[in-house]
């Protein structure tokens, strides 16, 4: 009799199963998608992956574009109510010619012109959308990163954000935990996990002079790095430094924010910095959740339509990179301890002649 009761219950989970899973086909006959909503989305990742991704690329647009989805969301005040933003509203993209010139937005005005020029071959998708669509599809060219969830339906931006609500790089971390809290109730460590992002990126402006400096030695691979690299004794500047915002990095090549080197030494941040030094898939999950709140910020996302499928699977992280290491030249004794509750890893060091990093070309 159990048996049987046991059979039935598995049989109806089946059935069930499967009227979750039930897919419709997308008018293009190429595509399906669980939401019939979702389908018009399948051509706009293609114009986005071979206009502004290069084919595919993890590039320096597939950098900016993510920048962009923050410096897009974080436009949002909890404590200003209806006159703080609208968040993920697209008002980057609406209110370019005054959001660009704020002085935490300065260097977006490349990527939104390429956005706004993808964007007007294109009907059916609102601002804010594009800008986290873009962003999600980028960060799936970048090996090792997480598939990004992307949410559909918010309405356009009647009204630029406020001026301010961008953190910077000189910012003291008082400062940059209260935006954040103030933006959208983020923690500590939601504020270093949205921080993984510096893994893909590069500074243009930090130091006019070396556009394109990366801030960790593997810019194009979504790995742990950035967390080794910045808790590194800094001994140099890669350009003409010092520069507002701009602290010593280890390695010619790199360039290392203020902001970054603060938080990796500060107390209630700095164990959640190190905890992300080889743990490859914590760092991934971490950043997806985190990337997931930050995308709706200003929206109920109960009111938004979940096309996650629409974003591509990320290929996978090299073997070379799936474990931290110590770039050539250095090892854990140039290491500036933080954590006041454990050790930093022991790491290898790569061999060969000291490291030194190129910059993230122009596309």
């Amino acid at each position: 009799m159990s048996f049987k009761v046991l059979a039935l219950f598995a049989a109806l989970i089946g059935t069930a199963n499967a009227a979750i899973t039930r897919r419709v086909a997308c008018p293009d006959g190429v595509h399906t998608a669980t939401n019939a909503a979702c389908c018009s989305l399948f051509p706009i990742v293609d114009i986005l992956q071979s206009q502004l991704f290069d084919g595919g690329e993890c590039g320096e647009e597939t950098h900016e574009s993510l920048r962009l989805t923050f410096h897009d969301a974080i436009g949002v005040s909890q404590s200003q109510g209806a006159a703080g933003g609208g968040g993920a509203d697209g008002s980057i993209l609406i209110f370019e010619d005054l959001e660009t010139n704020f002085h935490a937005n300065l260097g977006t005005d490349e990527i939104v012109g390429e956005q706004k020029q993808v964007l007007s071959q294109i009907t059916g998708i609102t601002a804010g959308d594009f800008i986290q669509l873009a962003g999600a599809v980028g960060v799936s060219n970048c090996p090792g990163a997480p598939r990004l969830e992307f949410k559909m339906g918010r309405p356009n931006a009647t009204a630029p954000a406020p001026d301010k609500t961008v953190p910077e790089p000189f910012d003291t971390i008082d400062s940059i935990l209260a935006r954040f809290a103030d933006a959208g109730n983020f923690t500590p460590q939601e504020v270093v996990a949205l921080l993984s992002s510096h893994t893909v990126a590069a500074a243009d402006l930090v130091d006019p002079t070396i556009p394109g400096t990366p801030f960790d030695s593997t810019p194009f691979i979504f790995d742990t790095q950035v967390f080794v690299e910045v808790q590194l004794r800094g001994t140099l500047f890669p350009g003409d430094g010092p520069n507002q915002g701009e602290v010593q990095s280890p390695l010619r090549g790199e360039i290392r924010l203020q902001s970054d080197h603060d938080l990796a030494r500060d107390s209630r941040t700095a164990c959640f910095w190190q905890g992300m030094v080889n743990n490859q898939q914590s760092m991934a999950n971490q950043f997806q959740a985190a990337m997931a709140k930050l995308a709706v910020l200003g929206h109920d996302p109960n009111s938004l339509t979940d096309c996650s499928e629409v974003i591509p699977v990320p290929p996978p992280i090299p073997a070379a990179n799936a474990k931290s290491f110590f770039p050539a030249g250095l090892s854990n004794a140039d290491i500036e301890q933080a954590c006041a509750s454990s050790p930093f890893p022991t790491l290898p060091t790569t061999p060969g002649p000291v490291t030194s990093v190129a910059p993230v070309p122009p596309s």
